[in-house]
Order: structure tokens, then sequence, then C-alpha cells
């Protein structure tokens, strides 16, 4: 599973996302391996689907990482 690096808009319901994406990547920072896995595991039960801008199908199984206008994922 390689990183894809993208660009990321937000829509409105980023609002209330956004505290999920920012515990994550607080605790991966502070290398703490439980809240981040506890993070990434809230962001996963948000049900969150990624629709590719070109053809493709959408994703649904992916791990995912946002701050500020940048997003990587990897599925």
């Amino acid at each position: 599973m390689f990183w894809t690096d993208c660009r990321f808009e937000p829509a409105p319901a980023w609002d209330g996302l956004r505290p999920l994406f920012a515990a994550s990547r607080d605790a991966w920072r502070r290398g703490d391996q439980e809240a981040a896995l506890a993070a990434d595991e809230a962001i996963h039960a948000e049900g969150l689907i990624l629709v590719p801008t070109t053809d493709g199908a959408p994703i649904t199984d992916f791990l995912i990482r946002i701050e500020g206008n940048e997003a990587r994922f990897r599925h």
C-alpha cells in the first residue's frame, strides 16, 4: 500500500470531521500509537468514500490523512 498525495477541497461536512483528523495527526506526531489508531478507527467508522475526479470506482477501504489543503491516502 503506497501513499497517494492529492489536493483536498473541504465541503460543508468537513467541519464535523476536522477534529477526528486533527486527533489522528496529533497522536501520530507525539508517538501515541493507541490514540492514533483509535482516531483512525473513528475516521473509518464515519463511512467515508473517496470518489475519483476521473474515471474509476469509488474507494471505500482506505487510510487517509488530511492537513490543510493536502491529503494522502492509501488503499
